[in-house]
């Protein structure tokens, strides 16, 4: 018998998370001591992020959050968490402790199938065991005063698992655990919270826990009890404190959907995507620079009976986005005090409650894949001319290869092999066992904050989601290539297509004399370029924008009202589905698409082309035959500054200043410069810039500079004049080398001649940048010459030209010659 005494000086050497050998040999005086030293549990109020070993990582946020964020305006519903000790203390009581040793003993990691059987042995132990007296009166008294504090006598809750090796900076388990949601009652509580307990031992967070080296039987279980907001009858979603694509820190990134939130994890739906800008957000700008309409069709309500249910969103409901700008930028701002109280980038879960109408933080951990990015860029590059046999949106920048292997449900995971690519509808947190085995992930089905997506950038394996009919269109052992590396745009090739991999040192990049800028057409690579060592955007592609994400001719958008063709009309609503009005349509787009690429290298300078399409090029856009005319030489016909001040096509141009008005003025993006391009006299420049002050946008004015392309020989002779009405000058030497030797680019046959170090182009070079530097305005040069060619290079920092501009996949090599 032990005495008194004993157990007190046996108390300061007792670890209660994972028992001692006392325990063991004595278990029914653990018990009775436990009871007397354990606590059971624990309001949010009174936990803080330093209690992760008592309460697990989700937990312990959720109670530092409530106690220090509350005051500053964070909205956080109250709750309470059993510990660790009472995790420990019900295993103790019901002899679970040794049987899982022996359990895991078994386990053979690399098998699926021994995965599944032992998750499912540990955890028919927890289900099938009992409370202690002192735990269940706990769980039952903290639920009823919950309750009395909502003014209710049964409150909805959330119950959720925080593991004591959650939510780590370098390793969430993000969904390997379960949560129950409208759980109402003490009885369905206490079976909610004894199933937690048991999702310790899913096959999932056992297959995590393997990959990230984290012991099975040294971890405990907290369960987070939690008022549950009624975003059923609302809207709710994550956030990201930063780009989960490319890492990039200066945006909040929020997905939203009608009803509860679990919805987006399983990639039934595609969420409303918003990006905010938070350096001019801390300004007081409205810098909503994204807004993406998704397919949000359906929505998680509460049952009559507990838990969820699907229902369907009215068609009205669905064009409509689901939450406010007024909420869109409220989250973001608790977004950035939720990271800078952490000091890291946050994985945020948040609700709306439609009864009240106020905004929740329900949940935050640390986002996990791109808080440890080191100084490194691996960059992957594929070149093919083949067309690829499917395409989806693209996660992560990485190219995979093996054999598909399709396995319609997840029952069916045991038969996959390391090394293949996994091809099915959708992921949940089930299929992980085989996820981390894959070389790639194609699924049918989800969006970008998706579970197959989260977990691909975690695990660091190419995924491509929302590929239509792709588990019939591929077939098992077929050789695919899955390629990430052009931003968005996913591509799934038949065979094994050559691709390469170079890491570069990002500190050992040293830079050049001269600035070295980037070319940017797509906005969606713009976060992930920034990464590069760079001085700015030298030139930025509105064409890309206009045919790719607009697609419709503008003079169509403007004119909409007025078709006649019913066709059209038809493909140009189908495109612009959440726009009545189409010019709005037409100016979110373009401004939403430059802000992308300006804010992506803020405060630092982005210069923007406005449209230089060639006639043949407008006439490819929808509806763009009825505006264009068929010319023998687009190159030499009707583009740039002439295209402006014509009648028909001013009301185009006007859109374009619109667009770029926005996204200084409203978005806060004041680096955005803007550059017209093939200007062939100096009187339509004097008419474009007239155009352009008559519509708000005045050089000088909020830091407004305004640029022409330098591409004609008349840009070169008449210099000195362009140069006193424009604030520099854009060197083309594409167009110029053309122009200047009488070449069509398009004939192969004399395309040898057709190089920027002839003697003649040179010279025109040369004297643009004397020219400059005389009346101190402006001179880069946005082309590929310095890249292809180092004697060209070394010809430009002889002559001192501000600076270069590259496309971002040749700037490090390029800075790395120049430099030398």
């Amino acid at each position: 018998m032990t005495n008194e005494n004993d157990r007190t000086e046996m108390s300061e050497n007792i670890n209660m998370t994972d028992g001692n050998k006392w325990a063991r040999s004595c278990p029914n005086e653990a018990i009775i001591f436990m009871k007397k030293l354990r606590k059971n549990v624990i309001w949010f109020e009174k936990l803080s992020k330093k209690d992760v070993a008592k309460v697990g990582g989700k937990n312990a946020s959720l109670g530092e959050m409530y106690s220090e964020l509350s005051d500053q305006g964070v909205n956080i519903p109250n709750g309470f968490a059993t510990t660790a000790e009472a995790f420990w203390y019900f295993l103790k009581f019901n002899n679970i402790d040794k049987k899982l040793k022996d359990i895991f003993r078994e386990l053979n990691p690399g098998s699926i199938e021994s995965i599944q059987k032992t998750g499912r042995l540990a955890r028919a132990l927890i289900l099938n065991g009992n409370f202690p007296d002192d735990l269940e009166t706990a769980i039952e008294k903290s639920y009823k005063t919950l309750s009395l504090e909502y003014g209710v006598s049964q409150v909805s809750v959330a119950v959720r698992s925080s593991a004591t090796a959650e939510d780590l900076p370098s390793a969430s388990f993000a969904g390997q655990h379960e949560s129950y949601l409208n759980i109402k009652g003490a009885v369905e509580l206490k079976k909610a919270v004894k199933k937690c307990m048991a999702s310790l031992f899913t096959a999932r967070a056992i297959a995590y826990r393997e990959e990230k080296g984290f012991n099975h039987l040294t971890i405990a279980l907290s369960v987070g009890v939690q008022k549950m907001v009624r975003s059923d009858k609302a809207s709710s979603g994550v956030m990201f404190t930063l780009d989960t694509e490319s890492g990039f820190r200066d945006v909040i990134l929020i997905n939203s959907i009608y009803g509860v939130g679990e919805m987006i994890v399983k990639g039934l739906i595609t969420p409303d995507e918003f990006f905010v800008f938070k350096p001019t957000l801390k300004q007081g700008f409205k810098s909503i620079i994204v807004k993406n309409l998704g397919r949000k069709n359906k929505k998680y309500i509460y049952s009559s009976k507990g838990g969820l249910k699907e229902v369907p969103v009215a068609q009205d409901k669905q064009l409509e986005f689901s939450i406010t700008e007024k909420e869109i930028l409220l989250l973001s701002k608790w977004g950035m005090v939720i990271e800078d109280h952490y000091k890291l980038p946050q994985d945020i879960e948040w609700a709306k409650d439609g009864e009240t109408g106020e905004l929740f933080i329900v949940q935050a951990r640390p986002e996990t894949v791109h808080s440890n990015s080191g100084n490194s860029y691996l960059e992957y590059n594929i070149k093919t001319s083949k067309k690829p046999i499917l395409t989806g949106i693209a996660i992560g920048n990485k190219i995979g290869q093996g054999k598909v292997r399709i396995i319609p449900e997840v029952s069916g995971i045991a038969k996959f092999k390391r090394g293949e690519v996994l091809v099915t509808k959708m992921t949940d947190p089930d299929w992980l066992p085989a996820m981390r085995l894959a070389s790639g992930i194609i699924t049918e089905e989800g969006g970008k904050s998706a579970h197959a997506a989260i977990v691909a950038r975690e695990i660091g394996i190419p995924a491509i989601v929302g590929v239509e009919n792709a588990m019939e269109i591929l077939k098992n052992n077929q050789e695919i290539t899955v390629d990430c590396t052009q931003g968005l745009n996913g591509r799934v090739f038949q065979g094994k297509v050559p691709f390469s991999v170079k890491k570069y040192n990002l500190k050992k990049v040293k830079k050049p004399k001269t600035k070295m800028m980037m070319n940017i057409g797509a906005p969606e690579v713009a976060f992930k370029s920034a990464q590069l060592p760079n001085d700015g955007v030298g030139l930025a592609r509105q064409e890309f924008i206009i045919a790719e994400k607009i697609r419709v001719h503008p003079l169509a958008l403007y004119h909409y009202d007025t078709l006649k063709d019913k066709q059209l009309k038809q493909k140009i609503d189908k495109i612009t589905i959440e726009h009545k009005d189409k010019k709005e349509y037409f100016i979110k787009e373009l401004a939403e698409g430059v802000a992308q690429i300006a804010s992506a290298v803020y405060p630092k300078p982005a210069i923007v082309r406005f449209s230089d399409f060639k006639t043949n090029e407008y006439r490819n856009l929808i509806g763009g035959e009825l505006f264009e005319a068929e010319e023998e030489n687009p190159m030499l016909g009707f583009r740039g500054a002439s295209r402006y001040l014509d009648k028909e096509f001013q009301p185009a141009f006007l859109m374009e200043l619109e667009a770029i008005k926005r996204a200084r003025t409203v978005f806060g993006l004041k680096n955005i410069k803007v550059m017209v391009p093939f200007c062939r006299t100096v009187e339509e420049g004097r008419g474009v810039l007239a155009l352009m002050k008559k519509n708000g946008l005045k050089s000088g004015k909020d830091g407004l500079e305004i640029f022409v392309m330098c591409e004609i020989p008349s840009n070169v002779i008449l210099a000195d004049e362009f140069l006193d009405i424009f604030d520099g000058m854009s060197i083309g030497s594409n167009d110029l080398s053309q122009l200047m030797l009488g070449i069509d680019r398009d004939n192969a046959k004399i395309q040898h001649i057709a190089d920027e170090r002839n003697p003649a182009v040179k010279e025109m070079i040369k004297e643009v940048i004397r020219l400059c530097q005389v009346k101190r305005k402006y001179c880069g040069i946005c082309g590929e010459a310095p890249s292809s060619f180092p004697d060209f290079a070394s010809f430009l920092l002889k002559e001192k030209i501000e600076s270069i501009s590259l496309n971002p996949d040749t700037i490090v090599k390029t800075m790395m010659r120049l430099s030398k």
